[in-house]
């Protein structure tokens, strides 16, 4: 349900409730922010407002293209030189079957040689494939994986939650307890056993099924949310215009518990990856001949002495999507909680003073 923040007059009584805050000023300037303004705008500008989680959406979304455009996505050509997996032949490729016995060709800017990537910017394998194509492949792999379980773990979780919160009694009783049992599972032993099933002929099977393991958190926030919410005058109100239940779960309570789940897939989406590259690096998760940033750690492992290359790239972005998942939601939890409060600058703080001091001026002058 949207809902707008009344217009208020800047001219009124700075000891106002309206005006009071923990500083003097600090309550003004929040107030004239959100005047006029839908909870939706508020959350939008709030989550705009912070540097941590629009710069990680900056490096995820450029991740992202990178990692699709590179090497092709599906009937869609790649703009990079080798295909992953792709041995060079060295009567066509020539010297660039191996560079320094597979070392990575980029160079940064302040070497003699100034900036450049070179044929193979990764570095190359024992065997000269290309270590660049190879990640990006990976890449494309772990975020299908990762997004999969997202959407798979949110339509359980929040249907289950929801219901429980919902109706309680015997259908509360029943879900919990179903999720109190998956939670009793080990996660890892029995991704292992889905992945030795699953993972060796497609990842999305083995998505499919970590996902179906992996919502019992969200269910839990979402049920605790949904038993609020029905005790709120709205839903009453629904009722009394004659509702029916699902249009006042799907219809008036969800879009008020947004929020908490927005927040919640996301961190699940980023526990979501480091399972996946358990999964793999144990062998139980994607396997040859697709290719993962856990795979790729799992066969290159043994190099990490003599070809330390192999072993840095999949980790580097495994930590980087990891992160800036991270930073998203927690960019998104301090939008949607309303008691998150944003802590201004020196610069504003004596902005709102001077403003506030004028109108006590005014007011004044007014009255005399």
């Amino acid at each position: 349900m949207s809902t707008r923040i009344p217009m208020v007059d800047p001219d009124r009584d700075p000891q106002d409730p309206l005006w009071e805050s923990s500083g003097d000023g600090e309550g003004a300037i929040e107030l004239r922010e959100a005047v006029g303004k839908s909870q939706g705008q508020i959350v939008r500008e709030r989550f705009l407002r912070h540097r941590g989680a629009m710069t990680a959406l900056v490096v995820l979304i450029a991740v992202i293209v990178l990692g699709f455009s590179s090497v092709g996505f599906w009937f869609v050509p790649g703009w990079w030189e080798w295909a992953p997996g792709e041995r060079p032949d060295p009567e066509l490729h020539g010297y660039r079957v191996f560079n320094e016995g597979g070392a990575p060709t980029i160079t940064m800017p302040w070497s003699e040689e100034g900036f450049g990537i070179g044929p193979h910017p990764f570095g190359q394998d024992d065997i000269g494939r290309d270590m660049f194509s190879m990640v990006m492949r990976g890449i494309q792999t772990s975020i299908i994986v990762v997004v999969i379980i997202g959407v798979v773990a949110t339509l359980l979780g929040v249907l289950v939650g929801a219901i429980a919160g919902f109706f309680r009694g015997a259908a509360d009783q029943v879900l919990m307890r179903i999720t109190d049992l998956v939670i009793t599972l080990p996660t890892i032993a029995l991704g292992a056993v889905l992945g030795a099933i699953f993972g060796a002929a497609d990842p999305v099977p083995l998505a499919l099924a970590i996902g179906a393991i992996t919502w019992t958190g969200l269910s839990r926030l979402v049920r605790a949310e949904f038993l609020s919410l029905r005790e709120r005058e709205f839903v009453d109100a629904a009722r009394v215009a004659g509702a029916s239940n699902l249009r006042i779960i799907f219809k008036h309570m969800l879009p008020n518990a947004m929020g908490v789940i927005i927040v919640s897939v996301t961190l699940t989406m980023s526990s979501a990856i480091l399972l996946e590259t358990s999964l793999s690096y144990l062998g139980f998760g994607i396997t040859l001949p697709n290719v993962s940033l856990g795979l790729l750690i799992s066969e290159y492992e043994t190099a990490f002495a003599t070809r330390p290359w192999l072993f840095w790239w999949p980790g580097l972005f495994i930590v980087l999507i990891a992160l800036t998942v991270n930073f998203i939601g927690d960019g998104l939890r301090d939008a949607f909680d309303p008691r998150q409060r944003r802590i201004p600058s020196v610069r504003k703080l004596a902005a709102a003073d001077r403003r506030l001091e004028r109108a006590r001026a005014n007011q004044t002058g007014a009255r005399q």
